[in-house]
């Protein structure tokens, strides 16, 4: 029934008194599997403190193509690597911020009605705690209750979105709720303003003039490919900041953005896409330059013959950025 909410393990290990500079202690590849080797807690009341949170979103039933992005929360938390100061910001986001992996939402497969209820539940706790949750997918159909658990404590949300798609269909094969929907479905519920609604790094075949006439309506700013390789990523990321900077805003990462010649472990992969150098930096940068109230990456699908390791890894690394410019944020207010 999609209306029934599973329930989480109240089970937490992590510690009250945990010293929270002792992440490194082990070596990547040792010790329980968390994002970057964080504390471990599902317990709402242990949220107490804590800046970010990384919340797992394993679910794919809405996928139009390839599947397998419900094995990339676990995919991305395995390419992790120990924290250290990054070289190029000179900041450790895990000295600076206090860090837990709040576990995986626990999703139902087949259900996707109650997948996302739990997503937005578990997100909402996050939220509710004062803390940023950032969501590892799953397909980018998660995007809808990711961002609604935000507005419901914000209201209207800013949104800058990295996607090959604009994910703004009425529909896809017939279906209202898909991977290709959220954003439509969230504009139109009031969770995103979308006169702060940025998407960059557009490309292909889909949507149509139906989709970009709703968005042009809207007032909805659109960055196509082509626009990144002429313009280069910093003005694009200037011009997005100035559309977005006030207010709360939600950062959404699809890796399909990416060439898949640096991201071929995704659901709809599409040449001609960015870098993962300009993809990092700009993650970084708008998570320092903005708001921040919540952010996702999606659409790993690690099952895919050679993209365990490429995909998961510049995903895992797109993860850090955004903590690392929460960090540069945090230490300069």
């Amino acid at each position: 029934m999609a209306d029934r909410l599973p329930v989480r393990h109240s089970l937490s290990v992590l510690d009250p008194v945990h010293r929270w500079s002792d992440h490194g202690e082990k070596p990547d590849y040792a010790g329980l599997l968390t994002f970057g080797s964080l504390p471990w807690t599902e317990d709402p009341a242990q949220l107490d403190g804590v800046d970010v949170a990384v919340v797992g979103a394993p679910t794919d039933d809405l996928t139009s193509d390839r599947p397998g992005a419900r094995f990339g929360p676990r995919a991305i938390r395995a390419a992790g690597c120990p924290w250290g100061p990054h070289l190029e910001a000179k900041v450790d986001a895990s000295q600076v911020l206090r860090m837990v992996d709040y576990g995986d939402a626990p999703v139902i497969p087949s259900d996707p009605g109650a997948s996302h209820a739990a997503i937005e539940r578990v997100v909402g706790e996050v939220v509710a705690a004062g803390a940023i949750p950032i969501v590892l997918g799953g397909d980018h159909s998660i995007a809808e209750p990711d961002i609604r658990a935000c507005a419901a404590q914000h209201g209207p949300v800013g949104l800058v979105h990295f996607d090959t798609h604009t994910d703004t269909g009425r529909e896809v094969y017939g279906v209202e709720i898909s991977h290709g929907t959220p954003m439509f479905r969230l504009v139109e519920a009031g969770a995103v303003d979308p006169e702060r609604y940025v998407q960059i790094g557009l490309r292909g075949y889909w949507p149509g003039e139906s989709e970009f006439g709703w968005q042009e309506e809207r007032g909805i700013t659109s960055f196509f490919m082509h626009e990144v390789r002429e313009l280069g990523i910093q003005e694009i990321v200037g011009r997005t900041l100035a559309l977005v900077e006030d207010g709360p805003v939600f950062l959404s990462v699809d890796v399909d953005v990416l060439d898949p010649a640096f991201a071929p472990g995704t659901g709809t992969p599409e040449p001609g896409g960015m870098n993962s150098v300009d993809l990092l930096w700009a993650c970084r940068t708008i998570a320092a330059g903005v708001s921040l109230v919540g952010a996702e990456v999606v659409e790993v699908c690690p099952s895919h013959v050679g993209s365990l390791d490429i995909t998961a890894l510049v995903a895992d690394r797109a993860v850090r950025e955004i903590m690392t410019g929460i960090a540069l944020r945090r230490s300069s207010s």
